[in-house]
């Protein structure tokens, strides 16, 4: 696809005089454009849905979830990916995040690592890419070459395949097992794919790996009960979570926190049940970790 053809590239006719704008004037328009977006996403809910299902399959198989992107696309992919061993407790192999140009196109632009197809290749053999993976690519234009490999790549080995695009039947879109497109249309900058599209994508991030942690077993309601506390706020808001699943007072939830290492789970099973740590970790394990299924598991009390 040509520039002229992708509509992430092509002047907004809402925005052709920018320059001119007042900053609160700016600020309506831009906030015009995005109001839009959520629309966008919604029109995409069943590819969506169909690649939560991949991804949640593939974890709970011992696989990995697997970004691959270049620029904001793939800045957001590692974001997403970092943000998962502390809201869902996931170990930092199973979601991970690859950019063109590697660590450093993280805070710089690297320019030219997007246009090479066998570095996106590369990268994913590096990590040993298998059949047991689902591989996300995401770009923006749907046209990105190392994002183009890196599927390429996926597909080679029978890895699941995703990709996430701000165009409409973009080569990403059709090559890709599920593909995801987001159509946001041109930017209010034109060209500036960190906007629009930027906003789109990280929407559609958040979903996929929220969906399938919960798919997996990853909350209880919507409690992040798989959270690691690793500092004061975090451990805050494991106690809370502990009040709220079992109506205790936060002395209480704090000391039976305490009690079970830290783990939300445990804590909340031996609360409803009133059984010791080491018999709802029993149930736990039972369940698949799912603190539902363990409340439900039958079982003689050892507490």
């Amino acid at each position: 696809m040509s520039a002229a053809e992708l509509t992430t590239e092509q002047r907004n006719p809402a925005t052709d005089d920018l320059d001119r704008l007042t900053a609160l004037e700016f600020v309506k328009v831009v906030n015009r454009e995005d109001a839009g977006i959520a629309a966008a996403v919604a029109a995409e809910a069943p590819a969506i849905a169909r690649a939560i299902e991949r991804i949640a399959a593939s974890l709970a198989a011992g696989g990995r979830l697997i970004y691959v992107g270049a620029g904001t696309s793939g800045r957001l992919g590692v974001l997403d990916a970092a943000e998962c061993p502390p809201t869902f407790g996931t170990d930092p192999r199973q979601v991970v995040g690859l950019i063109a140009g590697g660590s450093r196109a993280l805070t710089t632009a690297v320019e030219g690592a997007e246009d090479s197809a066998e570095q996106g290749r590369t990268d994913l053999q590096a990590i040993a890419v298998s059949a047991a993976d689902t591989v996300v690519g995401i770009t923006a234009s749907g046209t990105t070459p190392y994002v183009i490999g890196a599927l390429e790549q996926a597909m080679a080995v029978g890895a699941g395949t995703v990709a996430i695009s701000c165009n409409p039947d973009s080569p990403v879109a059709s090559m890709a097992g599920i593909g995801i497109s987001v159509v946001t249309g041109p930017e209010v900058l034109a060209g500036s794919t960190r906007m629009k599209a930027g906003t789109a994508t990280k929407m559609v991030l958040n979903i996929l790996t929220t969906g399938a942690m919960v798919r997996l077993g990853k909350t209880f309601g919507n409690l992040m009960v798989d959270l690691k506390a690793g500092n004061r706020k975090l451990r805050a808001r494991s106690v809370s979570m502990v009040c709220d699943a079992t109506g205790l007072p936060a002395a209480e939830a704090e000391m039976l926190l305490d009690s079970a290492d830290g783990h939300v789970k445990a804590a909340i099973v031996c609360a409803r049940l009133g059984v010791n740590v080491d018999e709802a970790r029993r149930r736990l394990r039972n369940a698949g970790g799912r603190v539902r299924a363990a409340l439900q598991t039958p079982g003689d009390s050892t507490g």
